[in-house]
Formats: C-alpha cells, sequence, structure tokens
C-alpha cells in the first residue's frame, strides 16, 4: 500500500472527513483491520483564510509548498491536498515536491462524466465559484460547463461556508438556503451540483435535491485509495 501525503485543517472539520473516508475504504477495499497509510500535515487555518481573503495568493503558495515538501520527506508517495480553494494555488504546490499531486478536480470530472453529464452547478467559496482553476480545468479536461450561482447566492454560500461550517455548525435553515440556491441553478441548465467546498458534504448528502450531488471530498478520497492499492 502506497503512503499518502494529505495536507490538511483548511478546515480541520472537512480534514476530519478525509480522514474518516481515507479508512473506511481502505477497510472496505482490504477487509478487516486494514486502515490508510498516511502523512498528515495539518496547517493553522487562520492566516491562510486571512491571506485568501487578502488576495494573498504568493504567501498561500509559498506556505503551502512547504508543508509539501515536508510531506514527501516524512515519506508519502503522493500528495492530497484537502481543500478546494487552494488548488488555485496548485501548480506551485505540485511544483514544490518530486512525487504526483492529485488535483481534486480530476474525480470530480471523471465522476461527472460517467454520468453523461455535460452542465453541472458549482458550490463552493467565492474564490472556487468566480475564479477559473476548478471551471477552467473541469471544462478543458472533461468538456463540462459549470453554471455558478447569482452574485446574493454566492455571498450566502461563502457566508455559510466560513461562518458555519468551517466552525462545525450545521442548521437546517442553511440547508434548506442551499436547496434553494440549488434549485435556481437547475433552473438555468444545471444537471447535477458540485459540491464544490470540502464542508459542503457536512450539509448536503445526494439524495437532499433533485439532481446527483458530487461530494469533492468523498471523491477526491475515493482516487486516492485507488492510488494507494493500485498495484
Amino acid at each position: 500500500m502506497k503512503t499518502i501525503g494529505l495536507l490538511a485543517g483548511m478546515s480541520w472539520e472537512s480534514s476530519i472527513e478525509y480522514y474518516r473516508f481515507l479508512n473506511q475504504m481502505v477497510r472496505e477495499r482490504a477487509g478487516g483491520l486494514s486502515s490508510a497509510r498516511l502523512v498528515i500535515s495539518s496547517v493553522n487555518f487562520a492566516p491562510l483564510s486571512a491571506h485568501m481573503h487578502d488576495g494573498r495568493w504568493d504567501l498561500i503558495a509559498e506556505t503551502l509548498g512547504a508543508e509539501a515538501a515536508r510531506v514527501e520527506r516524512a515519506g508519502a508517495d503522493f500528495l492530497v491536498l484537502g481543500t478546494n480553494s487552494m488548488h488555485h494555488v496548485a501548480d506551485a504546490i505540485s511544483s514544490a515536491v518530486s512525487i504526483p499531486f492529485l488535483h481534486i478536480v480530476d474525480p470530480t470530472g471523471a465522476a461527472i462524466a460517467a454520468r453523461g453529464l455535460k452542465t453541472v452547478g458549482l458550490l463552493g467559496t467565492r474564490f472556487t465559484m468566480e475564479k477559473e482553476f476548478f471551471k477552467g480545468r473541469l471544462q478543458k479536461s472533461y468538456g463540462i460547463e459549470t453554471v455558478v450561482p447569482g452574485d446574493e447566492d454566492r455571498a450566502l454560500v461563502h457566508r455559510v461556508i466560513f461562518d458555519e461550517l468551517c466552525l462545525g455548525v450545521v442548521t437546517d435553515a442553511s440547508r434548506a438556503a442551499y436547496g434553494a440556491v440549488i434549485d435556481r441553478l437547475v433552473a438555468r441548465g444545471a444537471e447535477g451540483v458540485i459540491l464544490g467546498c470540502t464542508e459542503i458534504g457536512l450539509l448536503l448528502k445526494d439524495g437532499d435535491c433533485t439532481v446527483p450531488l458530487f461530494d469533492t471530498t468523498r471523491l477526491h478520497a475515493a482516487a486516492a485509495v485507488d492510488l494507494a492499492l493500485a498495484a
């Protein structure tokens, strides 16, 4: 079994989900008392969140590149960045190491393509919804178009992530609000919706909506386990 390198802590609420998914999936695949081989670097999210909101992606790239190199030195065979938003600097992070980097868009795009969908909604932080690092890769590599919420809905989705989900707060009111946002995306042609923030899976589950939901956290973890168990 290969050793998975996980850059975590962004936020630690979703990092718990990564840890749980990785170990559950290894046990399901390998049986018995099997669990994932992991090297984890869990960072302090507070300064990185401040850098995001200040537009200082250069400082984020510097910090996470150094952490990625630390994970490689600790023995990881490949790298998983356990957050969507920070994939804005994925190239800088992957260039800081010599081990493979498992990009979060790729298992998500593969899952959507396997369902035969061509247009999907995208929920996430405003950075993920507004910048091109996620949408562009999805279109270029998988031919999948994305629909993002309007201005007010983007603000709502972003606020719930940072003010609630990253703090472990999950409410029925926010679940209903997200459901209404998804309904509006479906009305604009979305055939499914990407839960493009690793915390949103804490709020919504597949079956909560009339269209398929693609949880990037679960899909990313499954791809990591596939790679870890590959011959």
